[in-house]
């Protein structure tokens, strides 16, 4: 069956309010989720065939709702669901009014249930898996296979999302004014998250995972949709756009990774970067700035240098301070490592990556391997740095960056041509 990509994008779009639409009503998350589901299933192989409703949303709020309605009534749903469950429509109303007669006017919650979906009650995997079921539109299927686990596996831990929203009674609301700011820092965190494990992944045969990353850009977008003067929400969105307008130069022909110093930088999306460029610079300006702000910023630097010898390392470096005192976080660190041995020498760096040393949480992570064997090249003392690229590459989980590490610590080793 051949997919008609507009109709995808707009079931997509529609999912999060449909979902919210039954939420309101019903109250049951996995239930209404479910008759979602199935509503979306029949628009996608219906619409294709017969052409989009004029009231899109409107038919998918009322066959869905249907689709509840027979599952309440049928004896396994009962058993289940009835005793939780008040139907706010009569059956009668549902099916004596068109598919798509529902009026457009109905509110949309698509950010109550992105704010619902990140709450604090969830662990921070279920928020992720969460989202990009239920605001997101992706299947359990589609996000296993991003994670690399068992679908099962994704079944259950999305399964335990539900329950545990039920069991909390979490309502599907914006947060009160007291707690927004909080709660929209979660939201941000889960995106984050999400656009990460996008661009890198954590574990498997590729660097990257296009479709998380391009989920995380479109959910980051609708989330600035209604918050157009949040500053970090922009910071966010700026940064994302200005890290992937990279993806197409950084995986050679064989998947194998390129350093950003060694990237075609003309095969960089100069679209996203000036979207970017254009949003952080609006951003900056209004004070308060914060981490994801920041980060934009210093993306920008490097997508502004038309080359690598260009880049304006000394302004890195005082961004990565900036970033360090307002977020104080090891990896924060180890990119101002990075900064100051662009900026001072790789013999200046080194010195501060030993304060990290210390930190249980870094004193072996690949990364500042990595990082310590390309100062240690720099300097000249190939045989260490030899022995810790291959050292980092044993411990990264992501077979392409152990390839990269690998063919590192091969090139300068005794012998090699």
């Amino acid at each position: 069956m051949s997919v008609d990509h507009g109709v995808e994008d707009l079931l997509r779009e529609l999912a999060p309010q449909v979902l919210g639409v039954l939420l309101r009503r019903y109250g049951a998350f996995d239930a209404c989720e479910d008759a979602v589901q199935e509503a979306l299933l029949a628009a996608a192989l219906q619409w294709p065939a017969e052409g989009t409703p004029d009231n899109p949303r409107g038919w998918l709020v009322t066959v869905a709702s249907r689709k509840l309605v027979d599952h309440v009534r049928s004896e396994q749903a009962r058993r289940r669901r009835e005793d939780r469950i008040a139907l706010a429509t009569p059956q009668a109303e549902l099916l004596s009014r068109a598919a798509d007669a529902e009026p457009a006017t109905d509110r949309d919650d698509s950010l109550a249930l992105l704010f619902l979906c990140c709450h604090p009650a969830l662990s921070a995997p279920s928020r992720i898996a969460l989202t990009l079921r239920a605001v997101g539109g992706l299947t359990t299927a589609q996000i296993a296979a991003a994670f690399l686990v068992p679908e099962a596996t994704m079944a259950q831990r999305i399964s335990r999302a539900k329950q545990t929203i039920k069991a909390s009674g979490l309502p599907l609301r914006m947060p009160e004014a007291a707690d927004r700011a909080e709660r929209l820092a979660e939201v941000l965190h889960v995106l984050y998250l999400i656009f990460n494990e996008g661009y890198t992944t954590t574990d498997g045969a590729d660097l990257t995972a296009p479709a998380l990353s391009a989920e995380a850009i479109r959910l980051t977008r609708l989330l600035r949709r209604p918050l157009p003067d949040d500053a970090e929400t922009a910071g966010l969105l700026a940064l994302m756009l200005l890290t992937d307008a990279r993806r197409p130069a950084r995986i050679g022909p064989g998947g194998d990774l390129v350093p950003l110093a060694e990237q075609d930088r003309g095969r960089w999306d100069r679209r996203l970067i000036a979207e970017g460029i254009d949003l952080i610079s609006k951003t900056l300006p209004r004070g308060q700035t914060g981490p994801y702000q920041l980060q934009a910023a210093i993306a920008a630097v490097h997508d502004e240098a038309e080359h690598v010898d260009a880049t304006d390392w000394p302004q890195i470096l005082a961004l990565y301070e900036l970033l360090e005192h307002v977020a104080p976080n090891p990896m924060v660190t180890l990119n101002r490592v990075v900064a100051v041995a662009m900026v001072h020498g790789p013999a200046a760096g080194l010195d501060l990556l030993a304060t990290l040393q210390p930190d249980k949480r870094m004193a072996r992570h690949h990364r500042l391997l990595a990082t310590r064997a390309h100062l240690l090249e720099m300097l000249g003392r190939h045989d260490a740095a030899a022995d810790d690229y291959r050292d980092a590459a044993r411990r990264a989980t992501s077979s392409p960056e152990r390839r990269h590490l690998a063919s590192r610590a091969a090139r300068l080793s005794p012998g090699a041509s």
